[in-house]
């Protein structure tokens, strides 16, 4: 790894505390590689032999049975996936793949759990990514059974729009088929949900979003902290 690379990934919260001797021994045997979009990175039921970190573009978390395939998440920078299986060297529950062209750090998957034993600055830090993940489980979980799918859609607009300096106005950052698995609807479903949602100050035109009234949106998606909130 090139020295201005290793000094980037040196700088990400989950290896900002680590110890320079355990930190080196770390990335010697890491790689840090572009891949193109629609590229599978991750095999639900495989043994981990990385641990990926998003430093650049989006990776779709999903899982199929059957005939069904649904999306579980979208990891963005700086996030981890899927590092509880790292953890504890088990088998993945889901597959991931890159929604666009992504920068992917990989770390030896044994490394990473001899780094965790060894460091305890890291180890601090992977358990504070955990629990991050874990929360970020349950507000999904409970937007799902809480809310309607409109009602998904609404906050989800606000969040993203939130991301993208609450300008009232974003691109969507993937294709509607994703939208609607991460959202857990059909393509249908989010079809009729976006008509619906021109009912409550929202236009959308192919993948541009415009928020016309936000008030009159707040009011219908109803935002909570326990579930909207990244921070909380």
């Amino acid at each position: 790894m090139r020295a201005d690379d290793a000094a980037q990934i040196r700088s990400l919260p989950l290896f900002r505390d680590m110890a320079e001797e355990c930190f080196a021994d770390l990335i010697q045997a890491a790689y840090l590689q572009r891949f193109p979009a629609q590229v599978a990175l991750i095999t639900e039921h495989d043994k981990p032999d990385f641990l990926h970190v998003v430093v650049e573009g989006r990776v779709e978390i999903y899982s199929r049975h059957g005939k069904r395939e649904t999306t579980i998440s979208v990891c963005r920078p700086f996030s981890t996936f899927i590092l509880a299986a790292v953890v504890r060297d088990l088998p993945y529950l889901a597959s991931g793949r890159t929604v666009e062209a992504s920068r992917i750090l990989l770390l030896p998957a044994e490394d990473v759990r001899s780094a965790f034993d060894a460091d305890g600055a890291f180890a601090r830090a992977i358990v504070r990514e955990l629990s991050t993940s874990f929360r970020g489980v349950m507000k999904e979980l409970k937007s799902h059974k809480l809310r309607t799918s409109a009602e998904r859609l609404a906050n989800w607009i606000l969040a993203n729009d939130a991301r993208n300096g609450g300008c009232g106005h974003f691109t969507l950052p993937y294709d509607k088929r994703t939208l609607a698995a991460r959202l857990g609807m059909t393509p249908e479903n989010l079809s009729r949900n976006l008509a619906q949602l021109a009912e409550h100050g929202v236009t959308i035109r192919n993948r541009d979003v415009t928020i016309d009234d936000p008030d009159r949106l707040m009011d219908f998606a109803n935002p909570t902290p326990s579930i909207d909130d990244e921070a909380y």
